[in-house]
């Protein structure tokens, strides 16, 4: 699991069919600072993250899958969470979920 940011919606004319009905975004894994880590990853969201809102993502493909209802979809990244807030002295989310 890696804290990231919204950064983007995608639109595609031809997806994967495991992919309908499913909205696709951009996520930028940022550090302890919020500065970018990383290459951005698309993930599947289905808790309507808004853009630069931060979120929790997860790169276990088979919990995806199973999301889809598809087995051979070629998803790998989720959204599981939406980051409300983050308290000033608490330890970075992505120490905490390691």
């Amino acid at each position: 699991m890696y804290l990231a940011r919204v950064e983007g919606s995608l639109t595609a004319t031809r997806k994967h069919p495991s992919f309908e009905g499913w909205r696709l975004v951009i996520c930028q894994p940022i550090g302890r600072e919020g500065r970018p880590e990383g290459v951005p990853q698309i993930a599947i969201d289905s808790l309507g993250a808004g853009m630069h809102q931060r979120v929790i993502i997860s790169s276990d493909g088979s919990a995806a899958r199973i999301a889809v209802g598809d087995p051979k979809s070629p998803v790998r990244w989720i959204i599981t969470g939406v980051v409300d807030e983050v308290s000033p002295g608490t330890t970075a989310l992505e120490d905490s979920l390691s």
